[in-house]
């Protein structure tokens, strides 16, 4: 079977929209799973959709020590791959094919660093992306100008733009517009700290830092899609069914949505509007991470303890059960949405989407795997909902206070802590491994044999997991106290039942 290739699709007589030859725009740092189904779509659908025209230069940050790199197989393929975007989209199946045309090139950073500064000297250049992991977006002092690379993703961006700056000086329109994707609050502005500190450490000079500062515009974004990556298990059916084989080929869900800070002239140099694309251009994009972590992730967190301890073990199940979704939709509707900042019309168009997105039958999403660090996700994700409701209506929310029953009942099962987590054992007999920062873990397993009226003030108090006092809460504690006893004498489930 031939490579994914031009030539290739040529030969099929392939009809759908490929860009073969257009000048190099964008330099994306990542060149993985997510950004290709997300980033890289939405620019493909602009080229096609809007005339924009250009190509996408991809950098692997990563060393090749394993012997396989990525970078070479994207090269085989002359960049192309074939994007599968599945799931329900307005109560309608939906599973769509699209292959992408938009990058390249792909080069390493370690073994193609001349290469990839040499992009800085491209007149064409406009726009830089990046999904470095939430650890990319570091300051290391110990980096310095004279590595190549340095070790941190700022450094090597700094070192990219004062090639930039060399080259063409203070000519204005000459910087860049970008796009931060990382999963840390204010993405974009930490990035442009971080690149400060460098100019300076570095001693780059006021004109070049004035130059950072007036040229280049580093936007924060919020970034919403699940991608699932390569499908392992069905490719060969795939690359049969599509008569070529493809290497690289990604999976997604259908539901994508961008939200950029920064100023409204990004609309005419980014046509997303034109194009049709779900991304929003706004000079604050916190209410809409706010929304995103409330809802889909809050929805997360305050269910699926409760779920798996009553037998479940895919979100996409529990969807299918009555007692959970009206447990989670009332969560959502009547606890989370009061508190928030945006409208409540906005707010329940995207609760509606996210329950499609949890009944997705394209993705397997493991209630185990999301409860992964569940304390810190329960402060980050729940918590702020139940202090807003209680300021608010003066009064507990009765679904969120029940799911930090549920959660406390869930690590409470552990009765072994070993290298791998604190082994628990839940009511169908099934044994779990509960995943989370080792000082939680030693904690449940020091209390394990306490009383429930004890281990709740134990946990209410424990100030390191919640940043406060959680007793101060009028009623709180006496609430979990009783909810936490009922779970123990009738389970998780009859207690959804009771919120109803």
């Amino acid at each position: 079977m031939k490579k994914l290739c031009y030539q290739t699709l040529k030969d099929q007589g392939y009809e759908g929209y490929l860009l073969e030859n257009a000048p190099e725009r964008i330099l994306q740092f990542g060149e993985g799973n997510f950004l290709r189904a997300f980033v890289d779509y939405f620019i493909d659908m602009m080229n096609e959709k809007a005339g924009f025209n250009s190509k996408v230069v991809l950098v692997q940050p990563i060393a090749n020590h394993s012997g396989f790199s990525l970078a070479d197989v994207i090269n085989e393929q002359e960049g192309l791959y074939t994007l599968y975007l599945r799931g329900f989209e307005n109560g309608r199946k939906v599973n769509d094919k699209r292959i992408i045309s938009c990058v390249s090139r792909c080069l390493n950073v370690h073994s193609d660093y001349e290469q990839v500064m040499a992009c800085a000297e491209n007149p064409d250049l406009r726009f830089i992306t990046c999904n470095t992991t939430e650890a990319g977006i570091a300051y290391d002092p110990s980096c310095k100008f004279t590595e190549t690379p340095p070790s941190s993703y700022p450094a090597k961006l700094t070192q990219f733009l004062y090639r930039r700056y060399q080259t063409f000086g203070q000519e204005a329109g000459k910087g860049f517009i970008i796009l931060a994707c990382e999963l840390i609050d204010d993405n974009g502005k930490e990035l442009e700290k971080c690149v400060l500190k460098y100019a300076a450490q570095w001693e780059l000079g006021e004109d070049f830092i004035h130059w950072i500062e007036k040229e280049n515009i580093f936007c924060s974004t919020l970034v919403d899609r699940i991608v699932t990556g390569y499908p392992r298990a069905e490719a060969a059916a795939i690359n049969e069914a599509n008569g070529y084989e493809d290497n690289l080929i990604d999976t997604g869900e259908i539901f994508g949505f961008w939200v950029i800070e920064g100023p409204q002239s990004l609309r005419e140099e980014l046509p997303f509007a034109q194009a049709g694309l779900p991304v929003l251009i706004t000079d604050n994009h916190k209410p809409y991470k706010q929304r995103k972590v409330r809802i889909l992730n809050g929805a997360h967190t305050s269910m699926v303890l409760g779920a798996y301890l009553a037998g479940q073990d895919i979100v996409r199940d529990c969807m299918h059960d009555d007692i959970i979704l009206n447990f989670m939709n009332k969560t959502i509707y009547d606890e989370i949405i009061p508190t928030l900042s945006l409208s409540k019309e906005d707010c329940m168009d995207f609760a509606a989407a996210v329950t499609e997105r949890f009944k997705n039958p394209f993705i397997d999403h493991a209630l185990l795997s999301i409860s992964l660090n569940s304390t810190s996700k329960w402060r980050a994700r729940v918590m702020p909902s139940l202090e807003g409701y209680v300021e608010k209506f003066h009064r507990l929310p009765q679904c969120i206070t029940a799911s930090f029953a549920f959660y406390i009942q869930f690590y409470h099962l552990g009765r072994e802590l070993t290298d791998a987590g604190l082994v628990a054992v839940r009511p169908n007999g099934d044994s779990y491994v509960i995943s989370d920062d080792r000082s939680v873990l030693e904690f449940y397993y020091q209390h394990k044999d306490c009383s429930i009226k004890n281990l709740v003030h134990a946990v209410c108090t424990n100030t390191d997991f919640w940043g406060k006092d959680l007793t101060l809460i009028p009623g709180f504690e006496e609430n979990v106290v009783s909810i936490l006893e009922d779970i123990q004498a009738g389970g998780t489930y009859e207690e959804m039942k009771k919120c109803l």
